[in-house]
């Protein structure tokens, strides 16, 4: 599956499969009034036109009963299906509702930067930036929150879009039913780098995940609290990174502000700068 998919209409968990059923079954339903309201106006065009002798000319009509019952009656039912559509779907897809799934549930700790995601695994002891691995079939628990300013996390063939914001902490619960990479976004405009605050999600097995993890707990990198304040200053990170994480309450520090969040998106020529400057090699 390549990286650069973001169909909504081919999901790849249980969320994404429920948020297409609701796209789908609200779409029918208004369908069932647009429908008919179309055929019924081409109707009476065609009915009344010059031509048709048959046709009662009424200058004096000013009220039905039967007509104001249609009228108001279709588009009352259509507003309280799609009203209990909407209802019983947004408290079945809570983002804070567990999800179920096999194996034990992944943590994982986002953050918003400018302009670049970095994922925090805690529990493994490992972050990456711009990318994202996950086991097939496992609960994933998201924690999520800002370095800077406001935005929107979402990975659209998974569910779930939610915002990210600085001093809070927003929670999201979403499971991968399938292996391959898919693209996470980020869905809010946040400055000029905007465009470039995307991710691939790379879903693999369970056994895979535990080599990932056991690998990335071995590299080179190190994120500590200095490094993170240098990830979090403006910049477009061209390529993916993996770190070792000595603190696992980096997270906790960032969304408590104890570390001070960035100034937020500031006017540059250049985005980018040189690979290696996100954090310290020990």
């Amino acid at each position: 599956m390549p990286g650069d998919r973001m169909n909504i209409f081919d999901p790849q968990g249980p969320v994404a499969a429920a948020q297409q059923t609701i796209l789908i079954d609200s779409v029918i339903i208004m369908l069932a009034i647009i429908v008919p309201t179309s055929i019924a106006v081409l109707a009476a065009a065609y009915w009344f036109r010059s031509s048709n002798t048959k046709a009662r000319y009424r200058p004096d009509f000013a009220y039905s009963g039967a007509v104001e019952l249609v009228v108001w009656s279709i588009p009352a039912l259509t507003v309280i299906l799609l009203g209990g559509v909407a209802w019983i779907g947004s408290h079945e897809l809570d983002p804070g509702k567990p999800v179920d799934g096999t194996g034990l549930p992944i943590r994982i700790q986002a953050v918003s930067l400018d302009w670049k995601w970095l994922f925090i695994y805690p529990d493994q002891r490992i972050a990456t930036v711009n990318t994202l691995t996950v086991p097939i079939g496992a609960p994933l628990r998201f924690e999520l929150t800002s370095g800077s300013v406001m935005t929107a996390f979402f990975i659209p063939q998974l569910g779930g879009m939610i915002y990210t914001m600085n001093g809070m902490v927003t929670r999201l619960n979403l499971r991968a039913d399938h292996v391959g990479t898919i693209k996470g976004l980020a869905s809010q405009f946040s400055g000029d780098g905007f465009p470039d605050m995307m991710f691939d999600t790379h879903v693999v097995s369970q056994v895979d995940f535990a080599n990932w993890v056991t690998s990335a707990a071995k590299g080179g990198q190190v994120l500590d609290e200095a490094g993170y304040k240098q990830l979090a200053a403006q910049s477009v990170e061209k390529t993916p990174k993996t770190y070792r994480l000595p603190d696992p309450e980096l997270f906790g520090k960032i969304a408590s502000q104890k570390i001070p969040p960035a100034p937020g998106p500031q006017l540059s020529e250049n985005q980018s700068r040189p690979e290696g400057g996100a954090a310290h090699a020990h």
